[in-house]
C-alpha cells in the first residue's frame, strides 16, 4: 500500500473491520499490517501448541550409590540407569558419604566412572564427578539416536 499517514491506515482498517498491527515499530518508518488480530492470536496458540506437543521434554532421573556397594546391587543400579538413558532421560548418578567415608573421595569417582563405562553405549558424562559438601554429583546424557 507504500507510506501511509496514521489517521489514513486506521481509517483503512476500520473500513475493513480489521485491525491496524504494528509489525516493526524500530524502522523507519514503522511498519504496520492490517489483519484479524482475535484469528492471528488464535493460529499463533494453535501453532505453539502443536510444537509443544511435537517436543520431548528431558527429565533428570536420579541414582543414588554407596561408596561400599556391593557387586550386584551396583548392576542393578546401573541397568536403572541404562533404562533411563534409553528412554532419553539425563541421569544424575549421586555418590553419598557418611562419616569417615568422605575421607576417601576417590573410592566415588572410581564408581562414577565405573557406572560411565557401564552405560557408556548409551550416554556421554556431561559432567565430570565432583565432590559437593557429602556427595559427589555426575551427570549422563543419552547419545543421539537418529
Amino acid at each position: 500500500m507504500g507510506i501511509l499517514q496514521l489517521r489514513d491506515a486506521q481509517q483503512m482498517a476500520v473500513e475493513k473491520s480489521l485491525d491496524l498491527v504494528e509489525i516493526a515499530p524500530t524502522a523507519k518508518p514503522p511498519v504496520c499490517k492490517i489483519m484479524d488480530y482475535g484469528k492471528f492470536k488464535y493460529e499463533q496458540a494453535k501453532r505453539d501448541k502443536e510444537a509443544r506437543k511435537k517436543q520431548k521434554t528431558m527429565e533428570i532421573k536420579e541414582v543414588k550409590l554407596r561408596p561400599n556397594i556391593e557387586d550386584h546391587d551396583f548392576e542393578t543400579k546401573a541397568r536403572n540407569a541404562q533404562r533411563f538413558l534409553i528412554d532419553g532421560d539425563k541421569v544424575k548418578v549421586t555418590i553419598m558419604f557418611r562419616g569417615r567415608e568422605i575421607t576417601h573421595p576417590e573410592l566415588g569417582r572410581v564408581l562414577c566412572l565405573r557406572l560411565a563405562e557401564f552405560c557408556k553405549a548409551e550416554a556421554n558424562i556431561e559432567r565430570d564427578p565432583k565432590l559437593e559438601g557429602r556427595n559427589m554429583i555426575m551427570i549422563l546424557t543419552p547419545l543421539k539416536h537418529d
